[in-house]
């Protein structure tokens, strides 16, 4: 085999094993900065106003998905090589989901310990603005990843990856239709989609699972047991309006508490101290 062909064969090998870290896709991460950008206090509001201007916006919906983007940006190479393992979290302990950081999130890289990171840059004021800036973007996108619940998942397949399922006529995986397929089936842009969720009140809570130093870990958690829950995984890898029904509401309420806890993340980093 020549050298080339092998360098090819190799690189399909690297797509073909890398796990994707794409979450809720473009219209999701929107809805959940959207639904952030509501509930933020006038002091939160004008802080992230300030940041903002740097990118010529005042929308978080407009820097969410910039993230999954660097992926696609030769010059920010580094900072995605830096960057993609925090976009998700294995739990390797089984469909228990019990967060052990040692096993779970060696040397820091998974999103739990990518969020606390992030956060405490986002509130420390001696950093710069651009310093600052970046670790919003991280913050805004990485709280919608882990209340995707493919994002924590406890399987060997990739965070449904490597599930190959029939949906809506086509071949697809889980994670594709977890991504983004059920989500537009509502067929609403991303500030009805908002507004649609807002106006369904405060997402509930689920009960407390531990203590924890950082709320972070219950988060991965959450989103670890839904797809460890009966169902989530569709039997006969076929998906129909009965699993859309089933599932839609709870990925909604995954994006409704997204979007809650990121303004009460983003209401204490960017208040004045």
């Amino acid at each position: 085999m020549s050298l080339r062909r092998r360098s090819l064969v190799f690189a399909a090998i690297l797509l073909a094993v890398a796990p994707a870290t794409h979450a809720w896709g473009p219209l999701g991460h929107r809805v959940v900065a959207e639904l952030a950008q509501r509930h933020l206090g006038s002091a939160a509001s004008a802080e992230l106003e300030r940041l903002l201007a740097a990118e010529h916006t005042a929308q978080l919906a407009d820097i969410a998905n910039w993230p999954d983007q660097l992926q696609n940006d030769p010059a920010q190479a580094a900072l995605w090589q830096q960057s993609r393992k925090l976009h998700y979290v294995n739990f390797r302990g089984g469909p228990a989901c019990n967060y052990v950081p040692p096993r779970d999130c060696r040397d820091g890289a998974c999103i739990v310990a990518g969020l606390a990171r992030y956060v405490a840059i986002l509130g420390d004021k001696a950093q710069s603005d651009a310093a600052r800036l970046e670790a919003l973007k991280f913050v805004v996108h990485f709280a919608g990843d882990i209340h995707q619940p493919l994002h924590a998942g406890y399987r060997d397949d990739l965070g449904g990856n490597r599930y190959q399922v029939q949906f809506e006529g086509k071949g697809s995986n889980l994670h594709r239709v977890w991504d983004s397929g059920m989500l537009q089936t509502r067929g609403l842009d991303w500030q009805a989609y908002a507004a649609k969720l807002d106006a369904e009140g405060p997402a509930p809570l689920p009960p407390p699972i531990a203590p924890l130093d950082e709320p972070y870990a219950q988060w991965a958690e959450e989103s670890c047991r839904a797809t460890a829950a009966p169902g989530f995984y569709p039997d006969g890898h076929k998906i129909g309006q009965a699993y859309v029904d089933a599932e839609l509401p709870l990925a909604e309420n995954r994006l409704r508490l997204g979007g809650r806890r990121l303004a009460a993340l983003l209401n204490l980093a960017l208040a004045p101290r």
